[in-house]
């Protein structure tokens, strides 16, 4: 059974401002991972339950409830560190859910 993948506003906005390839690029990791194959995308755990979904130059910030996928935030990666404010809004987030 698939999961299912929530996109926050800010999420989709970001997505949808990228090139149709970086779309498309996004488009498949999503839907490798709503079918569990979390083996074939690049994936890095940022803290506890905050992942980052990679793909290219950009970021995603996802977690995991029961059968869902919450992307909470997307960037552009231009330095090694994630910004901190992305994984405490993450943390927020998924502590209210």
């Amino acid at each position: 059974m698939e999961q299912k993948a929530v996109f926050l506003n800010n999420v989709a906005e970001f997505i949808q401002k990228l090139s149709a390839v970086d779309q498309a690029k996004v488009v498949a990791n999503v839907t490798m991972m709503r079918e569990r194959d979390f083996v074939s995308v690049r994936i890095k755990q940022l803290d506890g339950p905050i992942y980052e979904l990679i793909v290219r130059q950009y970021r995603f910030v996802f977690f995991r409830k029961e059968e869902t996928i919450y992307f909470v935030g997307a960037f552009r990666k231009k330095s090694a560190k994630t910004p901190l404010r992305e994984i405490q809004n993450a943390r927020t987030i998924f502590k209210n859910i």
